[in-house]
């Protein structure tokens, strides 16, 4: 079987999930957000105070977790059968996440329902997806941008104040890289994204999709 994935890698703020969800829509592909998955298991350990530094006591919390694609255009990451809430935002939540993602047993869990979620294709983006997950994805994106835009961006999006981002986004930075180090794997495209608008971001990468994965083209 052909496998219809495109992973897109890349730092928190880059814009990986504005562009995984249009291109998503754009290429009639399911959209799927690995971060939420971690997210999902770092709050459930929050609500049930799990120890985030106890990573079989987290590998079987994860087991007890249910994720699947809705039927939405695109069809979306579900947790428990229903669309991400605003809790998986929260400031707790972001700062524990790195640390129960780092957890071996944890990641390959993870790994296991990731792939299941993309076997029938998708756009994929996360930490580890192009390079653990879906290594043999036929478009591999990886994105950057300029700090100074990712903290405006993450700023916007989480409502808050620059500083307050900034500070928080190197903090995430320093963790996320200690589990997986900010490499583009040597196939992959590299996307700076800094100064583009949304369209303009997805105008490109559907253009690098024509160019390099035309059989992901509808």
């Amino acid at each position: 079987m052909t496998l219809r994935v495109v992973a897109i890698d890349g730092a928190a703020g880059s814009g990986k999930s504005t562009l995984a969800r249009g291109l998503a829509r754009s290429l009639g592909l399911p959209y799927v957000n690995t971060g939420v998955m971690y997210r999902s298991l770092t709050l459930e350990a929050i609500e049930r105070g799990v120890p985030f530094d106890d990573g079989d006591a987290l590998a079987a919390l994860m087991t007890t977790l249910r994720f699947n694609l809705g039927d939405g255009e695109p069809a979306e990451l579900e947790v428990e059968g229903s669309p991400p809430n605003l809790d998986l935002e929260g400031t707790a939540v972001e700062a524990h996440v790195s640390e129960v993602a780092a957890h071996p047993q944890v990641r390959a869990l993870m790994r296991a329902a990731q792939r299941a979620l993309g076997l029938e294709g998708g756009v994929v983006e996360g930490r580890d997806i192009a390079t653990v997950v879906f290594p043999d994805a036929p478009l591999k994106l990886y994105l950057v941008a300029d700090p100074a835009e990712r903290i405006e961006r993450r700023a916007r999006q989480r409502d808050a104040a620059s500083d307050e981002v900034g500070g928080a986004l190197e903090r995430r930075d320093q963790r996320d890289a200690k589990v997986n180090p900010f490499e583009p794997p040597g196939d992959a495209i590299v996307l700076d994204t800094t100064g583009l608008g949304i369209e303009d971001t997805l105008s490109i990468a559907l253009e690098i999709v024509a160019r390099q994965a035309p059989e992901l083209s509808p």
